[in-house]
């Protein structure tokens, strides 16, 4: 009787790992003929090979306009840090990330370098090490700084020395 139960459950084993095929190959289709439909898409679109014409044009002066002062009621943060990596901070500075560890701050201040910014890390006395994008004298700058950089780290904040 136990020998007919193992003989069954292997059955059903082995029925269970064949029956799950994958459906490579429905997929393989399916991606051929995506391909295809791309070439011919491709090939039915005729490059235009006009040259067109310049023609001169005069450029109107430039006017500037004064910015407007920032109100005085943007929400700043003060904390005591010290610069771990960097030039050194100025009276308002941006912060675009907070971490724990230092590595990861490298990590975020070598992405900043390399998109332009002088970021640095400093480091508050709980042990957080702060990235620091950009740093100014006047609080004008940096709030424009800051929303410029809210469009791709959305936590960004001021920090007063």
């Amino acid at each position: 009787m136990r020998n007919y139960f193992v003989l069954g459950a292997a059955v059903c084993l082995a029925l269970s790992m064949t029956s799950c095929k994958s459906g490579e190959s429905a997929y393989k289709k399916a991606y051929d003929k995506a391909k295809q439909n791309q070439a011919a898409q491709a090939a039915s679109q005729v490059p235009n090979t006009t040259v067109a014409q310049q023609t001169p044009t005069t450029v109107a002066p430039v006017t500037t306009t004064p910015t407007t002062p920032v109100t005085t009621n943007e929400t700043t943060r003060s904390e005591s840090l010290e610069v771990v990596k960097g030039a050194g901070l100025r009276a308002y500075s941006v912060v675009v990330g907070s971490f724990s560890i230092q590595a990861n701050a490298e990590n975020l201040q070598r992405t900043l370098n390399n998109a332009g910014y002088g970021a640095q890390i400093a480091r508050n006395p709980q042990g957080m090490y702060r990235v620091i994008a950009s740093t100014f004298d006047d609080l004008n700058s940096a709030v424009s700084s800051r929303n410029v950089l809210r469009q791709q780290y959305p936590d960004a904040w001021l920090l007063r020395k």
